[in-house]
């Protein structure tokens, strides 16, 4: 099993970080991880992504969406067959207070070439979601002026 978890406080309120996930047009501007989104956020309906993944430059990821409470939890994964790799990603929101957010960015994966996706891509993957992270507090916190 591989893990990232990145938490940060937003000092806005969970409406304004969550609409900034939500907004998947945006995300060329302040992303430089998730180059673009399309999704309509509806459990069982598709997430399609593109990755920037040193040394393979932008790769396409499509993925599930399996849980959505609003300014809560967004939640989307993807397996391969027979065990061989699955993940799980979710974007989680606390509030702190009516104009603070705590911000959870979590990612895992499993199965036999989870090991080797670590190996390969594990520090390229966490600069990503780090980058992504401070992206959305970046912007929600911007937005909040």
């Amino acid at each position: 099993m591989f893990q990232i978890k990145i938490s940060v406080t937003i000092f806005a309120p969970k409406k304004v970080v969550w609409g900034v996930i939500c907004d998947t047009k945006s995300y060329p501007i302040w992303n430089k991880f998730i180059v673009a989104c399309e999704s309509s956020f509806e459990v069982d309906s598709p997430i399609i992504m593109k990755v920037r993944l040193a040394p393979l430059g932008i790769i396409q990821q499509t993925e599930k969406i399996t849980q959505n409470r609003k300014e809560e939890l967004m939640e989307y994964q993807t397996a391969f067959p027979l065990g061989l790799l699955s993940s799980l990603r979710q974007h989680i929101l606390t509030e702190i207070d009516a104009n603070t957010t705590e911000y959870t960015s979590f990612w895992e994966t499993k199965g036999l070439l989870s090991p080797i996706n670590r190996f390969l891509f594990g520090k390229q993957l966490v600069a990503g979601f780090r980058e992504m992270t401070l992206g959305i507090k970046t912007e929600a916190e911007k937005q909040n002026l």
